[in-house]
């Protein structure tokens, strides 16, 4: 943790970026991109969403293990959630509504009857401002206006995405609650896939969870407010297993949040999920600071036409989408998403990218 230590404090001071561009720039979209070494980010400000990660393999092969599009404006019109920030409150929200300090709030029902992602319009589906951007970091900031999808209050949120040390990406999502109480749950959606983009399906990687328990839902997602064992279960990843052998006892796929051992929503960075992959070599790290994590094995990404022209299957990427519990403001005993006005919400991710040591022929 010495090393996570150092980088947090480095963050601190790099987080004041300055780049001299005009104002309007900072509201075009566009694409940009991070480098170190061999190690580089593609990124645009539609969605604050990550288009590409480029690491080497344990033969040093470069290889974009990140689902997406080539282009920018593709993300305009994608419905997958391709790297995204999503948010106001990420996941869903049961009935698209809550009550907090005696008012009853209605949002946009996206998803059925319910609210996915921060409704139609969540902060994944608009257009962020580039605050800042040098050669290893930039930063996206938007203004969410008082009812905004249903959601009271003004909130101001941003991203910042930096390459740190070898072959690390830190993400810290920011938010300030400013004139409201009102819940804030950023989440990021890359669909990750370590041996390429394009290199089939992800049943064969190993995934380690440091879960105990999962919440479990109902036939719509929903939490249902217990917190459940994972032992003796398909979710129990708290060894390294292959996403195939788990399949065969859920053959629909995973899309489930786990409760992580030891976690609360603070400054202390937990080692959160660890995923491997045989062929290339590569693993990769997470680290965050919040109570749950999001895993999803694209289990209905059907058909879709992704970058250079290569068509992604179901099974294709996994997410694992650091955050508050599902539907945490319908349920008191989840911990707390709700961001008082003055109040700072602030939730780190470390992705460590790793590729076995291999000797050359």
């Amino acid at each position: 943790m010495g090393e996570i230590s150092v980088m947090l404090c480095f963050l601190l001071v790099s987080l004041a970026l300055v780049n001299g561009k005009k104002e309007e720039d900072s509201y075009k979209i566009g694409v940009f991109e991070l480098k170190k070494g061999d190690f580089s980010v593609k990124l645009t400000n539609w969605g604050a969403s990550i288009m590409s990660i480029v690491v080497p393999d344990s033969y040093g092969k470069l290889a974009d293990i990140a689902l997406g599009y080539d282009s920018a404006l593709s993300y305009v019109e994608d419905k997958t959630n391709f790297g995204r920030t999503v948010g106001r409150v990420a996941n869903r929200i049961g009935g698209a509504k809550f009550t907090l300090n005696g008012a009853t709030y209605k949002l946009n029902a996206n998803d059925g009857n319910n609210t996915l992602h921060g409704g139609a319009k969540g902060f994944g589906n608009l257009l962020w401002k580039v605050q800042s951007h040098k050669p290893d970091a930039i930063t996206f900031s938007y203004d969410s206006y008082d009812g905004e999808q249903g959601f009271p209050g003004k909130v101001f949120v941003s991203v910042t995405y930096m390459i740190m040390g070898s072959n690390k990406l830190l993400v810290h999502m920011k938010a300030k609650a400013i004139d409201k109480a009102t819940p804030v749950n950023l989440a990021h959606h890359t669909y990750f896939n370590l041996g390429g983009h394009n290199s089939g399906d992800i049943k064969s990687n190993k995934v380690q969870i440091f879960a105990s328990h999962i919440t479990p839902t109902d036939s719509g997602l929903i939490p249902t407010g217990v917190i459940s064992p994972v032992k003796g279960t398909p979710f129990d990843f708290l060894t390294p297993q292959t996403v195939r052998s788990k399949l065969k006892d859920l053959p629909g796929g995973f899309d489930i949040n786990y409760a992580l051992d030891g976690a609360t929503s603070s400054e202390k960075l937990k080692k959160t999920a660890v995923v491997s992959e045989s062929k290339s070599g590569r693993t990769m790290e997470l680290w965050s600071n919040q109570p749950g994590v999001q895993f999803y094995t694209a289990n209905t990404l059907a058909n879709v036409k992704g970058k250079g022209g290569y068509v992604y299957g179901n099974y294709a990427g996994l997410c694992l989408e650091t955050q508050a519990f599902p539907d945490a403001v319908n349920h008191p005993n989840f911990p707390s998403a709700i961001v008082n006005p003055g109040q700072d919400y602030s939730h780190l991710m470390i992705f460590r990218f790793t590729a076995k040591s291999v000797r050359k022929i």
